[in-house]
Order: C-alpha cells, then sequence, then structure tokens
C-alpha cells in the first residue's frame, strides 16, 4: 500500500483520467475525496471506490471559485485531520480550430478551468500542508504545454503555464516540504473532452492520425496516468519536486 493513510484530494474526478487516479490512489490505502461539479459522476465514482474495498468520499466543488476550493481543502482535514496531496486534475478546452476564432468567453474558461485553479489550490492548500509539515502537488498538464499543435493554441498555453508556474511553486515552497510536480498525458480518444481535441468526433481517421505520432503504438489510458500520480504521490517520490512526467509513450510530433 504505497500511499497508506493519505489524505488526498482529486480534482474532477467525476470521469475519464481523475476517475483513474482516484481509483488507483484509493487502491493503495488513500482516503480520496472525489471532486467534480456533477454529483452524480462523483458519487458514481466514489461508490466503485467503496465497493472495491476503498476509501473515498465525494464534494461538489467548482475549482474556478475561491470560496468553494477553500471548502473543498477544509473538508478534506475535516474528513481525514489533514491534507496530505491534491491532485489538480480538472481541465477544460476549447474546440480545436483557428487561435482567431476562439471567443473571449472561451479563453476565460479555459484560463480559469486550467490556471486559476492552480492558483487557488496553492492559496487554500498550502496553510494546510504547512499545518501538516509538508505536502505534494500534483498538476495535470499536458503535452500541449511543451509540444504544441496548432488549433489549440489557447489551450497550450494554458498548459504551458500550469508546467511553469508549477516549476516556481516548487522552488518556493521546497523550504516547506511541499513538493509540486506535473504529469503530461498524451491524447487519450476516451476523454471527454477528446472530440474537442480532435476538432469534431474521434473517427478512425482522426484516431489513426493521432496514433501515428506515439511510438509506443498506443493511447495513453487512465490507468496510465493513475501509475504516475501514485508514484509522485507515495513517499518513493519524496525527493522529486519541479518535474513533469511525461506520460505520453515518447510522443514525436
Amino acid at each position: 500500500m504505497r500511499v497508506q493513510g493519505k489524505s488526498i484530494i482529486v480534482t474532477g474526478s467525476g470521469g475519464g483520467i481523475g476517475e483513474g487516479i482516484a481509483k488507483r490512489l484509493a487502491q493503495e490505502g488513500a482516503s480520496v475525496i472525489v471532486n467534480d461539479i456533477n454529483p452524480a459522476a462523483g458519487e458514481k465514482v466514489v461508490d466503485s471506490i467503496v465497493q472495491a474495498g476503498g476509501k473515498a468520499s465525494f464534494f461538489a466543488a467548482d475549482v474556478t471559485k475561491s470560496a468553494d476550493v477553500n471548502a473543498l481543502v477544509e473538508a478534506a482535514v475535516q474528513r481525514h485531520g489533514k491534507l496530505d496531496v491534491m491532485v489538480n486534475n480538472a481541465g477544460w478546452t476549447h474546440r480545436n480550430r483557428p487561435a482567431l476564432e476562439v471567443s473571449e468567453e472561451e479563453f476565460d474558461k479555459c484560463f480559469a478551468v486550467n490556471m486559476k485553479s492552480i492558483y487557488l489550490s496553492t492559496i487554500h492548500a498550502v496553510p494546510a500542508f504547512r499545518a501538516n509539515k509538508g505536502g505534494s502537488f500534483i498538476n495535470i498538464a499536458s503535452t500541449a504545454g511543451v509540444r504544441p499543435r496548432p488549433g489549440l493554441a489557447w489551450y497550450n498555453g494554458s498548459k504551458g503555464a500550469v508546467i511553469t508556474t508549477s516549476k516556481s511553486l516548487a522552488a518556493e515552497f521546497g523550504p516547506d516540504n511541499i513538493r509540486v510536480n506535473c504529469i503530461n498525458p498524451v491524447f487519450n480518444p476516451d476523454t471527454g473532452l477528446a472530440a474537442e481535441f480532435a476538432g469534431g468526433p474521434v473517427d478512425d481517421a482522426r484516431r489513426a492520425k493521432f496514433l501515428a505520432t506515439i511510438p509506443l503504438g498506443r493511447f495513453s489510458t487512465a490507468l496510465d496516468v493513475g501509475n504516475a500520480a501514485l508514484y509522485l504521490a507515495s513517499d518513493e517520490a519524496a525527493f522529486i519536486s519541479g518535474v513533469c512526467i511525461e506520460v505520453d509513450g515518447a510522443r514525436c510530433v
């Protein structure tokens, strides 16, 4: 049990990658708070974890709202007595299209969900980590933040900001024994945002186009990302901070 007894929040874990992370951490002994804006989806994940013998509870919160994120952190401390790890997984993208065609509202939402959420989790979780004499942020960024493609300019920018900010926070909060790391997943055709990333339905042609850029010959899965998160959340990664683990099958273009 690699994270036995750890109190962990996973945002946006009502499905997709977040669900995979939450389940993997619970399998290894963590007490997980499943967070999502969709209570039905979140409660379904909790039920699945509990039925499998894990520990989990749900908390509805919008990661773009300060009061919600504060309440989420407080819930973890109240339910588990502490907060050890915060996985900032919640994300959103505008549809794949030319940069000039993305609306201001879409731009604002992209940066609010992907980047402001990191700011808010830092503001509210750092005091809890300090009270616990340490903690760990795991921010789910993207290969888009290091090897951007056309059509997702503003999404790419938001994930690049997550990566740079995470490295900055790792340096700043290291003296508090607070680690900050990123995971950069590659395109996964089975997530709820897949059609937005692809610019349309993920048909055979689009799948083949994306798959051709991954030398290991398959797409990433939620379990792949969950395993990376498990390592970063565990004590095995006690001296790992300010890094990005690319879960991308060596994506080359």
